[in-house]
């Protein structure tokens, strides 16, 4: 698909011998909370004709779109709660390790309080970015050796 396989997580292969890992398997409710049989991001991606050709960075940014989309409300708004268990299973790379870091806890305390507040998509975003920023693993990431 285009290579986008190794930014989505839930396309892994597994060969006929060898079981997907307990995480992966399919229950009827998933990790977000989606009913099952819900189509799988990777499938949707593939349905949008213009990341075809799209960059691994543009690919990134409508996985992040559809994982907001598939679990905002008819209004296209997140409840704080659901934003809070959105990040912790579907980011939880970036948050992992944070748990001590004031500004991470800010952040999650916000996300507890005024749970009939709701989020839109540009709120999501900014904090995925602000999670994203404050992380070890943006360090690890820059870190990384670029080969050509």
């Amino acid at each position: 698909m285009c290579g986008c396989r190794a930014s989505i997580p839930s396309t892994k292969q597994y060969s006929v011998n060898q079981s997907a890992p307990a995480s992966t398997k399919k229950s009827p409710l998933s990790a977000s909370g989606m009913p099952k049989g819900s189509i799988p991001i990777a499938k949707q991606l593939a349905s949008i004709k213009a990341l075809g050709q799209g960059s691994d960075l543009e690919k990134a940014l409508a996985t992040m779109a559809l994982v907001y989309n598939n679990n905002a409300d008819p209004e296209g708004k997140l409840s704080r709660a659901e934003t809070k268990s959105l990040l912790q299973t579907q980011f939880w790379h970036f948050i992992q390790g944070q748990e001590n870091k004031p500004k991470y806890q800010e952040i999650i305390s916000d996300l507890d309080g005024e749970p009939e507040n709701k989020i839109d998509f540009e709120d999501f975003m900014m904090t995925l970015v602000m999670l994203t920023l404050m992380s070890d693993l943006l360090q690890e990431i820059k870190n990384v050796k670029t080969t050509k």
